[in-house]
């Protein structure tokens, strides 16, 4: 079974952009999204992922997730509940940890979350200059939530 650990925060100023990748767009929707569990779709660039993720305990959830073709991944978003979730992507290595910082568009338009993938729960972050407020416990962040609740920034 795979487990995905992972800390979230808000983002603060603009200071990430200097050191980020080139962003990739994402489009994602979910099929399910019961409390316990959700099936997203999810489209970046040119590829497509079907994942099922389980109920967060912490900062940590069982998650699998499996790259499907992308004209398949095309009709199944088309199945998921409106509205999409829309960000691009970017990838900023900070502490020895590969970042990603999600600019959201569309309805959560201004948004910006940065999330860090860990091996363990108890592992220490060094956090970047530009980590804010942290949201990791926080299910209005969640991206299954920003998708039926928005929550734009100014």
């Amino acid at each position: 079974m795979g487990t995905e650990i992972e800390r979230k925060f808000l983002v603060t100023g603009d200071a990430w952009k200097a050191a980020a990748s080139p962003g990739v767009r994402i489009r994602q929707g979910y099929l399910c999204s019961d409390k316990e569990r959700t099936v997203r779709v999810r489209i970046a660039g040119d590829q497509a992922w079907l994942t099922v993720k389980g109920l967060t305990r912490g900062s940590s959830r069982p998650e699998f997730e499996y790259p499907v073709p992308l004209p398949d991944g095309e009709a199944m978003l088309a199945m998921c509940e409106r509205p999409l979730l829309e960000k691009i992507r970017r990838r900023v290595a900070h502490g020895g940890l590969e970042w990603e910082v999600d600019v959201f568009e569309g309805d959560n338009a201004g948004l910006v979350l940065a999330e860090v993938e860990l091996e363990r729960a108890d592992q220490p972050v060094p956090l970047p200059a530009w980590a804010g407020l942290e949201v990791t416990d926080d299910p209005r962040y969640y991206n299954v939530t920003l998708a039926k609740h928005p929550m734009p920034r100014p």
